[in-house]
């Protein structure tokens, strides 16, 4: 199988958010198109994500991640914010997420980053072990707080 890696811009935004669409409805949000694709040409047009689409064979897309770009007044400097990868179900054993873990990574590298930082559900050890092996340590020193709006 040829899998193919591509920084999305404006002319894949139609493959991006037919997976976006299914990684929400994994996360129990609605399917809802039309908004994500707003969302996300949104961030694109602004400058403040970069998302690399999986496609299999050239054409397929199968899997994406979308990492936001924010700074760190501790570390003077620039994190890149791993939010959202997702793979579809039938390639998730294919070393898929990995590469697109690898093209976060090498973002971060190109832009001077100090480090990659991302978040993941308590329960999700699939992807915990996948973070783990790459490299990622888990923060065991801060708690981490929301105030929902």
């Amino acid at each position: 199988m040829s899998i193919e890696l591509k920084k999305v811009s404006i002319s894949e935004i139609n493959d991006i958010v037919e997976l976006f669409d299914k990684y929400m409805i994994f996360y129990k949000h609605e399917s809802n198109p039309e908004k994500y694709k707003t969302y996300l040409k949104n961030r694109l047009d602004n400058n403040e994500a970069t998302i690399y689409l999986a496609y299999k064979s050239n054409t397929k897309p199968i899997g994406f991640v979308l990492n936001y770009h924010t700074f760190s007044s501790v570390s003077l400097g620039k994190i890149i914010v791993l939010n959202d990868l997702f793979v579809l179900e039938g390639y998730r054993k294919d070393g898929i997420g990995n590469k697109l873990i690898n093209c976060s990574i090498n973002l971060a590298k190109e832009m001077g980053a100090v480090r990659v930082d991302l978040g993941t559900a308590k329960d999700n050890f699939k992807a915990q072990s996948l973070y783990e092996k790459i490299g990622f340590i888990k923060d065991t020193e801060y708690f981490s707080y929301s105030f929902n709006i």
